[in-house]
């Protein structure tokens, strides 16, 4: 028994697919937690056991965790929570659960950096980092998945690109660093969870083919999008400002902006790309093939 969390999300609907794919053929059952089932497509719905709540509630992971040999844990991002509360908090029940139901393997999403120097001053990615060794004390054998940031990211600038041709971060222009798809992700959730000869506690890096700076990703949008993109640099307080207009907690914002300014020195350069922590989607074809639906939509 394989348990799913946040199924609907960016990563967990990839995850589900791929699953679903090969769990009858691995002989593995599917049990995924979701706060609205009506979320889930009618053709996953009949093919899984669904239970309904928050995974952050202490009785729905106690409920799904029974019999489970396996969990993708996923805290959503909660923007009225501070870092700690939102991922260890979060995470507190899953882990009591995980301990008593004796569930033998976790893979989990985190992000790059333990065992820099920035780790200890990195916002929301230094909380994440936390949370993976709550799940590692509760005895499971983990892995924590190490992410770059997501491409994904860019669809909540497509309304910018479209109207202005311009995408904005706070980082240096010429900072290259690892970016990934989401889907790339899921496909290796899915592998581990699917074989489970893996012991103990790791992290596993997922990096995407290749470092990009923000004037290369301009670049390649505008090869992609047949228009010029270009990239625009916030100021650190700025972004603080900006966030903090849309009534999101200041703890939380003060997150965001620590770990975007520990990215902006390099606190995902720290791992070497492999043929092992490469993934294979490129930024030209995830551009070609979703953020450029996106924009013109």
């Amino acid at each position: 028994m394989i348990v799913i969390t946040a199924p609907t999300g960016n990563i967990g609907r990839h995850l589900l697919t791929r699953l679903l794919e090969s769990a009858p053929t691995a002989g593995e059952e599917l049990r995924v937690i979701v706060r609205d089932p009506a979320r889930l497509p009618d053709e996953v719905r009949g093919r899984v056991e669904v239970i309904t709540g928050s995974h952050g509630d202490a009785e729905v992971v106690d409920r799904a965790f029974e019999g489970a040999d396996a969990v993708f844990w996923l805290v959503p991002p909660d923007s009225s929570m501070t870092p700690q509360d939102g991922f260890s908090g979060f995470t507190l029940p899953a882990a009591k659960a995980l301990a008593a139901h004796r569930v033998g393997h976790v893979v989990g999403v985190s992000a790059l950096g333990r065992g820099t120097a920035l780790a200890g001053r990195a916002g929301l990615v230094t909380a994440s980092l936390a949370m993976d060794d709550l799940i590692a004390d509760s005895g499971v054998a983990y892995r924590a998945l190490a992410n770059a940031s997501f491409f994904e990211n860019f669809l909540e600038d497509a309304e910018s690109i479209r109207e202005k041709g311009v995408f904005i971060d706070v980082v240096e222009a010429d900072r290259k660093a690892p970016l990934v798809a989401v889907a790339d992700i899921a496909a290796v959730a899915a592998k581990l969870l699917l074989d489970r000869s893996w012991t103990g506690v790791d992290s596993v890096p997922v990096l995407g083919p290749q470092d990009l700076s923000p004037n290369d990703l301009a670049r390649i949008m505008t090869e992609q999008l047949g228009r010029p993109i270009r990239y625009e640099r916030q100021p650190f307080d700025e972004l603080y400002t900006t966030l903090i207009g849309y009534g999101l907690n200041d703890t939380f914002v003060q997150g965001i902006v620590d770990m975007k300014r520990a990215k902006d020195e390099g606190l995902d350069a720290g791992v070497t790309r492999t043929r092992a922590t490469a993934s294979p989607t490129t930024f030209e074809r995830w551009c070609a093939e979703t953020l450029k639906p996106a924009v013109l939509s």
